[in-house]
């Protein structure tokens, strides 16, 4: 295959799809403010967006390989190029629905997709870690973005200007469509099974395999640390900082941004240095961050605060804990799906999704959990619990992948 064509509209994909998925917050304070929902109504489109990535992950994972990893992200990439349309015109609550619904359908495609794909791009672990992570970096970056580029097409005087960004994200998903469109494959990767029911089956013969148990475990670990923060950051700043609500937004961004940094860094240092002692390093930093830095955000005396200038150096410190768990999930996704067979990339793939679904939403209940509980200058300390597991299965996963 056309390996920089596949890289590129792979690039493509992941940062389009993060926009979208990263606009819900947006879209559900327009909803609010635009189509006479309140608040309770707007979060629906939490559940619109993020069930369909679980559900289609699980369903079709298995089977992908049959319909084929190129046809799949290309169905993926029309309908969101329709769905971003349809948003436009539609301009309603309902609409909403349906796009979030059909980002979620097509980002389960795409994800499936391009982690299967990478194995097949990348010839040793090395190559499979620095791509996996400049993935993930990018995607981080799409997410970054969307924090600007929304507002960016917001408008005093026309209440509709805002829609005018889903022509922008239309055409970013045809033109990655066209380089997917005429990339040629010169080979599918192997079917799982013999059939569509041995397809699904093969995937659950993946838990038999304790490879496969403790990396679910630390997948989910990872994903409820990282959505746990990114969840809440804004709520500690506005709480604890005491920082406007449109500076404490701002300052997720600066988050999302360190995620990017770190998995793209990580990118290239993984071609160098090996995979455990990159992440040794970052979750023992992160674990200090949140020893010592932390109290000392907490303990900020703030003034009054109009802009991000305002804001001592301490204020940023914290967010600096994403440059060191960025690297944690991509690396750890290629090192085990590096393990197995290349066939059993799309079925390990859907489980990577599902347990990051519920890692991800258990994450962000727990950390709210204590942030009523605990406090909101205290939840950020039990992240320490998860982190310390997650370096004790660092080791064990090196152990087990080492025999594979």
């Amino acid at each position: 295959m056309q390996k920089n064509t596949v890289k590129i509209a792979m690039y493509l994909n992941y940062f389009v799809f993060a926009i979208l998925l990263n606009s819900v917050g947006i879209v559900i304070l327009k909803s609010q403010a635009n189509y006479g929902v309140d608040e309770l109504q707007a979060s629906i489109l939490e559940a619109f967006k993020d069930l369909p990535i679980a559900i289609v992950s699980f369903l079709v994972a298995s089977f992908l390989p049959r319909i084929g990893y190129k046809r799949a992200m290309l169905i993926g990439l029309a309908l969101v190029s329709v769905a971003c349309v349809g948003m436009y015109f539609g301009n309603s609550f309902g609409t909403a629905k349906i796009l979030f619904a059909t980002v979620g359908v097509s980002f389960a495609l795409i994800k499936v997709s391009v982690y299967s794909l990478i194995g097949t791009i990348t010839e040793n672990q090395q190559e499979h870690n620095s791509m996996m992570s400049s993935i993930e970096g990018v995607f981080m970056l799409g997410i970054a973005l969307a924090y600007f580029l929304f507002p960016a097409f917001n408008s005093d005087t026309n209440p509709d200007a805002w829609l005018n960004v889903y022509w922008l994200l239309a055409g970013m998903a045809l033109l990655s469509f066209c380089f997917l469109f005429f990339a040629k494959f010169e080979k599918q990767t192997e079917i799982p099974g013999v059939n569509l029911a041995d397809d699904f089956a093969q995937m659950f013969k993946l838990f038999a395999q304790l490879l496969t148990i403790v990396f679910v475990i630390s997948a989910f670990l990872f994903v409820m640390i990282e959505q746990g923060i990114m969840s809440w950051l804004p709520t500690f700043n506005s709480k604890v900082l005491h920082l406007p609500q449109n500076i404490s937004i701002m300052m997720a961004s600066i988050l999302a941004i360190t995620l990017a940094v770190g998995r793209l860094l990580a990118g290239v240092i993984t071609k160098k240095i090996n995979w455990i002692w990159v992440l040794s390093f970052c979750i023992i930093m992160a674990m200090l961050i949140v020893i010592f830095v932390l109290p000392k955000a907490v303990g900020l005396e703030v003034k009054e605060i109009k802009s991000l200038g305002d804001i001592p150096l301490i204020g940023f410190a914290f967010p600096l804990v994403g440059l060191f768990i960025a690297p944690i999930y991509p690396l750890l996704n290629s090192v085990v799906l590096s393990a197995l067979p290349k066939k059993m990339h799309s079925s390990m793939t859907g489980l990577i999704v599902v347990f990051s679904a519920l890692g991800g939403t258990l994450g962000s209940r727990i950390i709210g959990y204590l942030f009523k509980n605990e406090g909101p200058e205290n939840a950020f300390f039990y992240t320490l619990i998860p982190m310390s597991l997650l370096l004790i299965s660092f080791f064990i996963l090196k152990k087990l992948t080492a025999k594979s």
